[in-house]
């Protein structure tokens, strides 16, 4: 089945219209570092308020555990999205209290509301169906009808995404309509080559992704602090670098697979090895069966791949004409250990066809290494969402708006 979109709702002038987006972005001292999930949000609110319609946007910022905490108010994300609308924003101080109610009620046409962060009420997150649907109910009395265009949220059975869009109409913004066209086609019938950069810290994180992609891929990479785990099972010794030694056994049978399966799997053949986890960290380069054969013996500790695994991922990328990203390749949040994945996210620039960075901290990483978001084929704004849609499970926040893969 495919997903309700906005011409499902019909003419909106007038219509209290409740977006469910997703404003979780990074703060620091109350201001926000990356607004890509606001800019995100743009075409769809755009798009309603030119219609005429009253718009209610509502989001979660945080784990605020269920109570208001003025450190993840979304009073800096209404200021920005006033910005960039080049409009005014009104702000209400709480969810579905009196300033909510006050707030959305002096809404002419074409104006806009964002109430205070959904998660300062227990019942955007509680496991209790009763709890989840009351708050619905709340929520509902804001609203004659529900956008949900937070894709981060989709796989997350909330309030706000599930419970409301039983509730009251509902339909897919031109965010999750966007990323959902972008995923299908990384599942059914991508152009090939495809290749699918993994990373980040835990094998165990993409085993699903792993599993549902092997038999679809033409190319698997590994590199992030995963990569240490598939060196390992392969017989190098890897000093302190992370390693989850429980998944060894599963990683030897991703390699067979992928060797059954005639998929090239391209593991890093150097790393970076450092003294500590520092910025300013002693760090040389060491080939992957030599990585304990540095100054640092077996208290070195990999945090990038190296110079020439960087080489040949990017190789390998700009050859492929589908690419999936998600994982840096080592921690690029320190300047030494940023190069891998910024040379993989410059390959992904220069790819011939489509390029996805998927979410999350590959999305953060781009952002803070220079890129823009235009660079590329699509930046998701969903990380576990979207592995989550790629390892072929059900996501809730999509299925009550009328999808099924």
């Amino acid at each position: 089945m495919a997903l309700r979109t906005l011409d499902s709702l019909g003419p909106l002038a007038g219509t209290r219209v409740i977006v469910r987006c997703d404003f979780n972005v990074p703060l620091k001292d109350g201001v926000i570092t990356d607004d890509g999930r606001v800019r995100a949000a743009l075409p769809t609110l755009t798009r309603l308020l030119e219609q005429g319609a009253r718009v209610v946007a509502c989001s979660h910022l945080g784990r605020p555990d269920g109570a208001p905490n003025p450190k993840y108010s979304l009073a800096p994300v209404a200021e920005r999205l006033s910005e960039l609308l080049g409009k005014p924003v009104a702000f209400a101080t709480d969810t579905v209290g009196p300033s909510a109610q006050e707030t959305v009620a002096a809404l002419g046409d074409g104006e806009i509301a964002v109430v205070e962060n959904l998660r300062f009420n227990p019942g955007e997150t509680a496991k209790d169906e009763g709890e989840r649907q009351a708050f619905a109910r709340e929520l509902a009395g804001l609203g004659d009808v529900l956008v949900s265009d937070g894709f981060g949220v989709v796989h997350r059975k909330q309030a706000s995404v599930y419970d409301l869009a039983e509730l009251v109409p509902s339909a897919a913004g031109l965010l999750i309509e966007k990323e959902v066209d972008v995923l299908d086609r990384l599942t059914e019938n991508p152009e090939r080559p495809y290749a699918v950069v993994l990373g980040g810290s835990k094998v165990s994180d993409k085993l699903g992704v792993i599993e549902h992609l092997l038999p679809r891929v033409d190319k698997l990479l590994v590199g992030g602090g995963m990569m240490f785990t598939f060196l390992a099972a392969d017989g190098h010794k890897i000093g302190k670098s992370l390693l989850e030694a429980d998944q060894i056994e599963t990683v030897k049978g991703y390699v067979r697979e992928a060797a059954e399966r005639g998929v090239q799997l391209v593991l890093p053949v150097d790393a970076v090895m450092a003294a500590s986890f520092s910025e300013d960290a002693e760090h040389v380069v060491a080939g992957a069966a030599q990585l304990e054969d540095t100054e640092f013996g077996a208290d070195g500790i990999g945090l990038d791949i190296g110079p020439r695994t960087a080489e040949t991922f990017a190789d390998v990328i700009r050859s492929s004409r589908t690419v999936f990203w998600n994982g840096p390749m080592g921690v690029f949040e320190l300047a030494p250990f940023a190069a891998g994945t910024k040379a993989v996210a410059q390959a992904l620039t220069d790819v011939d066809g489509l390029s996805v960075v998927g979410g999350g901290d590959s999305a953060a990483a781009v952002r803070q290494l220079g890129f823009a978001d235009d660079e590329f084929g699509h930046i998701s704004t969903g990380g576990g969402a979207s592995l989550e849609f790629l390892e072929g499970k059900k996501l809730p926040g999509l299925e009550v708006l009328g999808w099924s893969q």
